[in-house]
């Protein structure tokens, strides 16, 4: 039988949009190629902006007992100072970022956390004056969000791999539905009014849109898993800084942290590669603070990491062609992962798509384009600061030039004193202040008063090179950020 929507992918998005229009009346197929609990390290740390969005979706319980960890800020090292940062008030985020409820999607409480998850309170959270984040294990999360989207009435789902999306013969820019591959190697073609693809990172489908639809690969972050680890800062993201690429820790369960490092290459280390073990040995470790130093040489001794490759894909405009045919989450836009915005990002679009969907003949492509054009350009505020932030703190944090290492030490000491010098910048890291003028001002300001700090440091003698170096950071700070939120902002 047709479709309304047939979803291809029940990562995180996926779901999220397959539910979405389920509860909207909306008939919905759901085909993944694997529907057992994945074992991956992406997508563990939430921010509250993605936990905001789940609430508007009512899928605020797939956080629930699964031994989730809340997330209250972040604590940064940088060499032997730190600095703790909490996330913005409540009061502040109703008025920046309100609460909107997908239409015919929140009910039953299913906008609150459980209420019997001895692990994650829901009496604590509600109760918290400050706005959360959340840290897990990915696979228990998907689990959870698997499970909802498997329990409406109005999805149907099947385990099979979509070998290709089928066109109508007549019109070949007409996506009509996919073809799927089940394991025992039977292929069928399903209908549909939209085919939305939500295929991740590595995603085949980008390519029906245009052959060049390409991400960037700028490097790697290789993920230890550590046990029984004693974080410097608990219910925090501890960002660690110095001269290495920068380090991200935080908890994902009663027993296990991760650690991100980043690695400046554009491949992944191998396992017999011991110059990368014999980095995290010699430069990283010394820097690291002392309490984690156990858990780390014993995760460093198993020689077990994953590696996963630090993408960047600014969003297309959709709905010019392809019709009936619809990117969302990675397969649609990418962002580096050390602000861990892209779960935040994929479902403030599903939220978003299924509100303007609402009540929309699917079968109509007009009205879905109209709608397609008021998506893409109200996911900009949003998508442009997680984005370009994203990329603009990796370039600091792992500076690896003067320049840089100018703007790094700035932005550290920049946050050190506090009030709207650390309340502006979380909450743009956040997602709960989506104001790119905002990222805008805050970043020159860090760059000009990294600036200042440097003439400081250089004194009367160093004034002549502090002037060249205050003309290099500017230029440095200019190509670093401006591109990137002005492809945001008018691609």
């Amino acid at each position: 039988m047709p479709y309304d929507a047939i979803v291809i992918g029940a990562g995180v998005v996926g779901p999220a949009i397959a539910t979405a229009l389920a509860r909207q009346g909306q008939k919905v197929l759901i085909v993944e190629r694997d529907w057992s609990e994945p074992d991956r390290i992406v997508g563990e740390l939430m921010q509250p902006a993605g936990i905001k969005a789940l609430r508007e979706l009512g899928l605020a319980q797939s956080i629930s007992n699964i031994d989730a960890v809340y997330c209250e800020g972040y604590y940064i090292k940088f060499h032997d100072e730190e600095v703790r940062i909490k996330y913005a008030s409540k009061e502040l985020c109703q008025r920046t970022s309100p609460f909107d409820p997908v239409p015919q999607c929140v009910f039953d409480g299913n906008d609150k956390l459980s209420s019997d998850d001895k692990v994650l309170s829901a009496k604590d959270w509600e109760a918290d004056e400050y706005v959360r984040g959340a840290s897990f294990v990915h696979g228990k999360f998907l689990t959870n969000l698997r499970k909802i989207v498997r329990d409406e009435p109005n999805v149907t789902w099947i385990e099979g791999n979509v070998t290709s999306v089928t066109r109508d013969e007549a019109n070949p820019d007409h996506v009509t539905g996919v073809s799927v591959k089940t394991s025992d190697g039977k292929v069928k073609d399903y209908k549909s009014s939209v085919t939305i693809a939500c295929d991740g990172i590595w995603s085949k489908f980008r390519k029906e849109h245009s052959e060049n639809y390409i991400p960037l690969i700028g490097s790697y972050f290789v993920a230890l898993a550590l046990k029984n680890a004693k974080l410097p800062a608990k219910n925090r993201g501890n960002v660690i800084l110095g001269d290495h690429a920068p380090v991200l820790v935080y908890q994902v369960s009663e027993d296990e942290t991760r650690m991100l490092c980043a690695y400046r290459a554009t491949r992944p280390p191998s396992l017999s590669n011991n110059d990368f073990f014999d980095y995290l040995t010699n430069e990283v470790m010394p820097n690291i603070p002392e309490e984690l130093h156990p858990s780390f040489k014993e995760a460093i001794a198993s020689k077990k990491f994953r590696a996963m490759p630090n993408q960047f894909l600014s969003a297309a405009k959709q709905g010019l062609k392809n019709r009936g045919f619809i990117m969302l989450g990675d397969s649609l836009n990418m962002r580096h992962p050390l602000t861990g915005g892209g779960m935040t990002v994929g479902l403030n679009d599903a939220a978003l798509l299924a509100k303007l969907l609402n009540e929309v003949d699917l079968s109509d492509w007009r009205e879905v384009q109209t709608k397609l054009s008021v998506f893409h350009r109200k996911r900009k505020n949003l998508d442009a600061v997680i984005n370009t932030l994203s990329i603009a703190l990796y370039s600091l944090f792992a500076a690896d030039t003067r320049a840089l290492k100018i703007l790094q030490q700035g932005c550290f000491k920049y946050f050190l004193l506090g009030g709207d010098c650390t309340d502006g910048p979380i909450g743009l890291l956040s997602g709960m202040m989506p104001f790119p003028m905002m990222l805008f001002n805050h970043f020159f300001s860090v760059a000009f008063y990294s600036i200042y700090v440097n003439f400081v440091k250089r004194g009367a003698l160093g004034f002549p090179i502090a002037l060249y170096e205050a003309l290099d950071t500017f230029v440095t700070a200019v190509i670093v950020f401006t591109p990137y939120l002005w492809n945001e902002l008018v691609r």
